[in-house]
């Protein structure tokens, strides 16, 4: 029929009956081209990147749909599954993570007049700049894999070896040039480096701050220290501040004296569920089945998972929280009262290891400023900057050319020992790191 309706009359004049109105052919070439397709599909993971970052990974794929302004179809086109961008936001974020350690590794034997902690610095960067990019996958490496697919659950729990090893050769070629100490455990600073610098992808930590401005300054403090004169450890571990943080680390370990078995017991499982899952993947039915217990028992007992997340991080500010201005407020010097929060944080590590994950997690999905109940961390910022303030105006701490926002964000981080760390080397091997890394740096004075 359309044959014939080409070729002969359709109508008493014997005029050519009107062709069928077709897709332009340019526009149908532009839409189904494997390039069009690809960058459609950029789109939409960029898209997912932000939406995950900033919402969480409860985000459904209608949000991202609705963010990248096409229809829920259209993306179904792209991805099978909300596990399939997953899958694909995380290769994406290793692949970059590998290219940029095996780059560094390829030019270690080059020619090259800068100095060490210019290389540093510069892999240091590169890997920053990667974690701001990537967001969505960072903070998916905290955790446990959101699903039970295998290759999700893989790439997950991956670790970048690449930039772990680029970083090692880097601080290597340091220590034999002079410019490394040589009392430090190197493949451990290399560790500290890289999640130092991964961690600029936190917004609570990198704020407005620009990133390359962000990650210099951290190189610089790991490297150089903020103490004007290097403190030694006889004289911290003398302080004030010291026997302040001291003895609430040994109150610490006084029972919670919870008449409440159950509750306890409920409380003691959701931690575990909150820190290994997060909180926003973690609901009441799997806690209810970890504790082998019935979903409606867990309600009654506990109340609503808010209500439960709220009981558990109020105990934790209470014992943590509280010890902060404790120490701020010692008759110590500022870098004494820096070297005691470190020794704080890191037995609030080694003691609290679930709550400081749920608190990570809180800080990392929320806004700097909102209010949590665990950790105000208003409070925390305004007491920091006036401890470095009152370290810069007596002297005590020098750093060129860091905005005291920057800093003080820039210190709260750095002062939480990554878990992997602290389980190696141990709570006393930590706070050495924490010295060396923040107030005496691991480079060599002079050299």
């Amino acid at each position: 029929m359309a044959g014939a309706d080409n070729a002969g009359p359709n109508s008493k004049r014997g005029r050519p009956a009107p062709r069928k109105r077709q897709p332009s052919a340019h526009l149908a070439a532009v839409s189904d081209s494997p390039a069009a397709d690809a960058t459609r599909r950029t789109e939409i993971l960029k898209t997912a990147n932000t939406v995950f970052a900033t919402s969480g990974l409860r985000s459904s794929l209608q949000q991202i749909a609705d963010a990248a302004g096409i229809l829920a179809g259209s993306l179904y086109h792209h991805f099978a599954s909300k596990e399939a961008i997953l899958i694909e936001l995380i290769r994406l974020y290793h692949t970059d993570l590998d290219r940029i350690g095996d780059l560094a590794l390829q030019r270690i034997d080059d020619a090259d007049s800068r100095t060490v902690a210019d290389r540093i610095t510069e892999l240091g960067c590169a890997i920053a700049r990667c974690a701001v990019e990537h967001r969505a996958a960072l903070q998916m490496s905290f955790y446990e894999a959101p699903s039970n697919d295998p290759e999700l659950i893989e790439l997950t729990a991956r670790q970048p070896t690449k930039i772990q090893a680029a970083m090692l050769q880097t601080l290597r070629a340091g220590r034999w040039s002079g410019d490394i100490r040589s009392d430090v455990d190197l493949p451990t600073l290399a560790d500290r480096l890289c999640q130092s610098m991964l961690h600029v992808g936190l917004d609570v930590i990198r704020h407005n701050a620009p990133v390359d401005q962000l990650a210099t300054l951290k190189c610089r403090i790991a490297l150089q220290g903020l103490a004007a004169e290097p403190p030694s450890d006889e004289d911290l571990d003398r302080s004030a501040a010291f026997a302040v943080a001291e003895k609430v680390i040994a109150g610490w370990d006084d029972a919670e004296g919870d008449t409440d078995l159950k509750a306890a017991h409920v409380r003691a499982v959701a931690r575990s569920e909150f820190g290994r899952r997060g909180y926003e993947m973690t609901t009441i039915r799997d806690i209810a089945s970890a504790a082998g217990l019935g979903t409606g028992t867990v309600y009654r007992v506990i109340g609503s998972k808010d209500e439960l997340l709220m009981s558990i991080m109020l105990e934790f500010g209470l014992k943590v929280g509280g010890a902060w201005t404790d120490i701020v407020r010692s008759e110590s010097s500022t870098l004494e009262k820096l070297d005691a929060l470190s020794w704080l944080n890191i037995n609030a590590l080694d003691h609290f290891p679930d709550e400081f994950r749920i608190q990570l997690a809180w800080l990392r999905q929320s806004p700097p400023d909102s209010a949590n109940p665990a950790w105000s961390f208003t409070t925390r910022i305004r007491q920091m900057k006036a401890l470095l303030s009152e370290g810069i105006r007596s002297g005590e701490i020098h750093v060129d050319n860091a905005g005291t926002d920057m800093l003080t964000r820039c210190i709260i981080g750095e002062q939480w020992i990554p878990e992997n760390i602290l389980q190696e080397i141990g709570v006393r091997s930590a706070l050495i790191l924490a010295r060396d890394t923040v107030l005496r740096g691991v480079a060599v004075r002079g050299a």
